[in-house]
């Protein structure tokens, strides 16, 4: 078995609400900056052992479907690296 971090990040789907986002946004105008659009995501690394990077993608994945995201109103993306 070899170690692998597994980052998974999500996302809101385009057109879902995003609250979060528009708050900051608001308030990096407010201090002069120029932005088009601001989304927020939440990022989750996780360490664990696996045969191959593969196997490693695919419990993170299996993660994300069952836990991290909720795929009614959340896209998410899964990386793979050795440790």
């Amino acid at each position: 078995m070899t170690d692998y971090t597994a980052t998974v990040t999500v996302r809101l789907k385009q057109g879902v609400l995003d609250p979060e986002a528009k708050t900051t946004q608001r308030a990096l105008e407010r201090l002069g900056f120029s932005l088009e659009d601001l989304r927020s995501a939440d990022r989750f690394e996780i360490d664990l052992a696996a045969d191959d990077a593969e196997a490693a993608r695919e419990r993170a994945d299996e993660m994300a479907e069952r836990l991290l995201a909720n795929p009614t109103i959340h896209d998410y993306e899964v990386t793979v690296e050795r440790r």
